[in-house]
């Protein structure tokens, strides 16, 4: 594992995606709702070619957190990649973690 720090978890915003640029890599993060659990996905969104996943605007569909593209409207599960709205398409997903107040991403 080569985990990277990215941020302090009180710089994220509740609900609201960064991006982080590892190399060449785009990763989108996100804190969900009050809690220091943050998820990671691929910032490029599958559909539109567009490093655009950090914009995304965060839901959910029963249990299952998700972030709906900002460009085509897609959803996708930030646990897991899975896109809901067609079953054939996924994005990266990447371990996170807070480790004494700082975000850290495994890439």
């Amino acid at each position: 594992m080569s985990w990277k720090a990215v941020c302090e978890v009180d710089q994220l915003t509740a609900n609201r995606g960064v991006a982080a640029l590892f190399g060449d890599q785009q990763i989108a993060i996100f804190k969900v709702g009050g809690v220091d659990e943050v998820l990671a996905i691929d910032n490029l969104c599958p559909f539109s070619g567009a490093a655009v996943m950090s914009r995304g605007i965060i839901g959910s569909v029963g249990e299952t957190v998700t972030v709906a593209s900002p460009v085509y409207k897609q959803r996708f599960d930030l646990r897991t990649g899975a896109c809901l709205d067609d079953p054939a398409v996924r994005l990266a997903t990447f371990p996170a973690r807070v480790v004494d107040g700082r975000v850290e991403v495994d890439v």
